[in-house]
C-alpha cells in the first residue's frame, strides 16, 4: 500500500506557517523522508466567503505549490486532491502538466474532478451546468495534447487548428490520470479515460453537498470497486492497471490523541484486500510542529511497520 497526503490547509484562516516556500519544501522533505508516496494541494480559486465560514478552507494555486514542492522532493509523486478540470481551458491543464512532469522527473498524476462550488464556477466564467460535458471534453483533449502533433479539435468554447504543444511530458505515453468521484458516470469515465479511480468517503448529507453518490462503508465500497472491475473489463483492459485510492476510516489520523497506528494497519490491509492501492491520508494543519510531529509518527507507526 502507498500512502499520500494533501498539504494540511484545512480550514479558513490558515495556518500562515503552511503557505511560505519554507513551510511547504519542509513539509514535503518530512512527507518523503517518512515514506509517503504522494504529495500534493487543492484545487480552489475563487470560494466564497460563505463557504469558508461554512468550514471550506483555503488553497494554494496546485500547479505553483506542487511545481515548489517538485523541487524539495526526488521520489513523491505529485498528486492534486484534486483539480476541477472544468475551470480550465484544456490545453491550460495540459501545458501545466507536462511542465511539472519534466521538472519533476516523471513523478506527476494528473487526479481530476468534476466540481460542485456552483458560485465558484460563476466566480471563474464557466457554465456550471456544461461542468460534466467540459470535464469529459477535456480528458480526452488532455490526452490528445499530450500525446498527438497537428492537433485539431473543435470544442465547446474554443477552436483548436493544427496544435503542437511541446515539450511532451517525460511520462509515456502520459502522466496517470486519476479521476474523482462517487457516481457510475466517474467509474465510467475511468474505465474510458483514466489510471486511477478516487472516490472519497461521503455519507449522505455530504454527498448531497459535493454532488455525488454516498460512500460511507466498505461494503459500499466493495460493491463500487466491482463495478468498475467489470467496467473495465467491458474496455478490454486490466483492473490491475488500475489505482483506487481512498482514506482509511480506522484507526483515528495522525496527530490526534487517539490515534492507533495497529487499528489504522489493520484498516490498511482490509482495504487492500478490496483492491486499494494508495491510502489519502489526514495530516493536522493548526501549526507546523504538530503537522511534522503526525507525519513521522505515522512513517514510524504505520509505513515503516507494514
Amino acid at each position: 500500500m502507498r500512502f499520500t497526503i494533501t498539504h494540511p490547509m484545512h480550514s479558513h484562516p490558515y495556518n500562515p506557517e503552511l503557505v511560505t516556500g519554507a513551510g511547504i519544501a519542509t513539509v514535503a522533505a518530512a512527507a518523503e523522508r517518512a515514506g509517503f508516496a504522494g504529495f500534493g494541494f487543492t484545487d480552489h480559486p475563487a470560494p466564497t466567503q460563505r463557504w469558508l465560514q461554512a468550514g471550506g478552507h483555503d488553497a494554494l494555486d496546485p500547479f505553483v505549490a506542487m511545481g515548489f514542492a517538485a523541487a524539495h522532493t526526488t521520489t513523491m509523486r505529485l498528486i492534486p486532491n484534486i483539480v476541477v478540470l472544468p475551470y480550465r481551458n484544456p490545453f491550460i491543464v495540459a501545458k501545466a502538466g507536462a511542465t511539472l512532469d519534466l521538472m519533476s522527473d516523471g513523478r506527476f498524476t494528473l487526479a481530476v474532478g468534476v466540481g460542485y462550488l456552483k458560485r465558484e464556477f460563476l466566480a471563474l466564467g464557466v457554465d456550471f451546468d456544461q461542468r460534466a460535458e467540459l470535464f469529459e471534453e477535456a480528458l480526452q483533449v488532455i490526452r490528445d495534447i499530450w500525446t498527438t502533433d497537428d492537433l485539431t479539435v473543435e470544442g465547446r468554447h474554443f477552436s483548436a487548428t493544427g496544435i503542437t504543444a511541446h515539450p511532451r511530458p517525460l511520462a509515456a505515453p502520459h502522466p496517470p490520470i486519476w479521476i474523482g468521484g462517487n457516481t457510475a458516470a466517474a467509474r465510467a469515465r475511468v474505465a474510458r479515460y483514466g489510471q486511477g479511480w478516487c472516490p472519497f468517503r461521503a455519507p449522505a448529507a455530504l454527498a448531497a453537498t459535493a454532488r455525488t453518490a454516498a460512500l460511507d462503508s466498505h461494503d459500499e465500497l466493495a460493491t463500487r470497486v466491482e463495478d468498475l472491475r467489470r467496467r473495465l473489463e467491458d474496455a478490454g483492459r486490466d483492473p490491475h492497471d488500475i489505482d483506487i485510492a481512498i482514506t482509511n476510516d480506522v484507526g483515528g489520523n495522525p496527530g490526534d490523541d487517539d490515534f492507533n497506528a495497529d487499528a489504522f494497519l489493520a484498516g490498511v490491509t482490509r482495504l487492500a484486500d478490496l483492491g486499494v492501492t494508495w491510502i489519502q491520508v489526514g495530516i493536522p494543519g493548526d501549526s507546523l510542529s504538530h503537522t511534522l510531529e503526525a507525519i513521522e509518527q505515522f512513517g514510524t507507526t504505520v509505513i515503516a511497520a507494514q
